[in-house]
């Protein structure tokens, strides 16, 4: 019995001994991963945007703590409600949502790359092949020649990463998963700010509206003022029909900013994913002012901008590809193993005479593929300076977005200072050429004239107003919405943004002992 057992050990030692020495070679080799290390793009940036206002602060590591909530710092309820719903129900988030997921799963299917595929296989067969004769045709006998066939078998192969082919992969599904972070969190920012870009808007026409329906009933008193005046024969005929032309054209004007409104409507409510058929927002005239947004410096647009991060992502995925690509001009190695049992009669199938088993190394390489390989590595590195070039591109759009919302904050704030003392004046030139009318020393075509200035000067007002709002909600998108790259390895899928993090930090503490509750109101 002894002898037995030594004679079972003695072919199971070279199996092990083989193993041993592949997963050896393999350890050894798994470390040598064939192509250019990624580094990160250089790009240009400048020391300071050119149209920031004198006196703006810049953020400090406080402001840029992951906030997500940018659009509080507007301190208006329905907006907040409406980011609210979008942050639960836009569809075009949802599809982003959805591509993240996916590369997500594309990571773990590059990965299983690394482990061995084993599979298990169990069949029965019956075969027969003919009759087989023995003797003479007179003479002989006859017996059937069927049998049966019966196996269980497990099957495992396994190719060490030798050349980093596998490794690339990954990290090129892993960069493609942070970019898929990126560009959804770039989704949420768009959608976000395009929702309270038409929010001001739709304000601005709603003031727009009031000043419109103040007009007409303006006009109407012009116009009975210029009837009553008809009347007692010190005005003529024309100045009435002059009045009635003015107050009519006020009257239409004041119909046509309700399509305008009610386009805006709409977009939001396709925004927020419902109906625009079922969505009503009740009219409210804009009374907000743009508030303070801290200047960042220019090297930190890098870190907080949602599709830069996109671009430079895709740049990394790229480069591990061309990794990919090199391995292929090494050689392969695969490692088979198949064990089992194999009987013609099946309750004897499992017994240790019907056993069987194959355990190999093998190397394949490709001689000859008439530069195949060396045209997909060169795609590979072309693909990699497409991406370079995108990310350097978006790197020089990004400061453009900061740049055109700077200056247009800038600008529309000495405008509508000036704008304003416009109004003061055409209000008390209306003031004056009213009265002088109705002691009859003007004629009414300098009241039109004056109303009509007045009016003009009115709505423009309202127009700034509105677009300092939508270039406030355009700056704080250019300065990313206070979004941080550390939040693409946070993401989750969700249509919703991944949950802040909360930092003690976040408020800094006072050297002078003051109260947190001051510390927060002094800054």
């Amino acid at each position: 019995m002894q002898s037995d057992r030594i004679s079972r050990a003695r072919p199971l030692a070279p199996r092990a001994l083989t193993i041993a020495i592949t997963a050896a070679l393999a350890t050894l080799l798994a470390a040598c991963a064939v192509g250019p290390d990624y580094k990160r793009p250089a790009t240009e940036i400048p020391a300071s945007f050119k149209e920031a206002a004198p006196g703006w602060k810049v953020a400090e590591p406080a402001d840029q703590h992951d906030r997500g909530d940018w659009w509080t710092i507007y301190e208006d309820p329905q907006l907040n409600a409406l980011i609210d719903k979008l942050n639960a129900a836009n569809q075009t988030v949802a599809q982003f949502a959805a591509t993240y997921r996916q590369a997500r799963a594309l990571v773990s299917e590059a990965r299983s790359a690394y482990f061995p595929v084993i599979g298990a296989s169990a069949g029965a067969t019956r075969s027969g092949n003919g009759i087989a004769s023995s003797g003479s045709s007179t003479t002989g006998s006859s017996r059937s020649g069927v049998g049966n066939s019966f196996n269980v078998q497990l099957d495992a192969s396994w190719e060490p990463d030798l050349w980093g082919s596998v490794t690339r992969s990954v990290n090129a599904q892993k960069a493609g998963q942070q970019g898929a972070a990126a560009d959804l969190a770039n989704a949420r920012l768009s959608a976000q700010a395009t929702l309270a870009q038409t929010y001001f808007s739709l304000r601005a026409l709603d003031s727009t509206q009031k000043l419109l329906d103040d007009t007409v009933a303006a006009y109407q008193r012009s116009l009975q003022l210029t009837q009553n005046q008809y009347a007692a024969g010190v005005a003529a005929r024309s100045d009435v029909i002059q009045a009635q032309t003015q107050l009519q054209s006020a009257q239409a004007a004041a119909i046509d900013n309700g399509i305008q409104r009610a386009q805006d409507e709409h977009a939001i409510a396709v925004l927020i994913g419902v109906p625009a058929s079922v969505f009503t927002l009740p009219p409210m005239p804009l009374t907000a002012t743009p508030p303070a947004v801290p200047a960042q410096m220019p090297s930190a647009l890098l870190e907080r901008r949602p599709d830069i991060a996109s671009a430079e992502r895709k740049a990394a995925a790229a480069n591990e590809q061309i990794g990919v690509a090199i391995a292929a001009f090494f050689p392969s190695l695969t490692v088979s193993a198949t064990g089992g049992f194999e009987n013609s009669v099946f309750s004897q199938l499992l017994t240790a005479p019907s056993r069987f088993w194959t355990v190999g190394p093998q190397l394949a390489a490709t001689l000859f593929d008439a530069g195949l390989r060396k045209a997909q590595t060169e795609a590979a590195r072309a693909n990699y300076d497409a991406d370079v070039a995108s990310y350097r591109q978006t790197v020089l759009a990004a400061f453009q977005d900061v740049e055109d919302n700077l200056a247009s904050l800038r600008i529309l704030e000495q405008e509508i200072v000036v704008q304003r003392q416009a109004v003061d004046s055409a209000r008390q030139a209306l003031a004056i050429v009213t009265n002088e009318y109705k002691a009859g020393t003007v004629g009414f075509v300098n009241v039109l004239t004056a109303q009509t200035t007045a009016f003009t000067a009115e709505q423009k007002l309202e127009s700034i107003a509105g677009q300092r709002m939508v270039s406030s909600v355009g700056l704080v998108k250019a300065l990313g919405g206070g979004w941080e790259a550390s939040q693409m390895n946070r993401e989750t899928g969700d249509v919703a943004a991944p949950a802040p993090l909360q930092a003690a930090s976040a408020v800094p503490v006072a050297q002078s002992g003051a109260a947190p509750q001051q510390q927060v109101q002094s800054r």
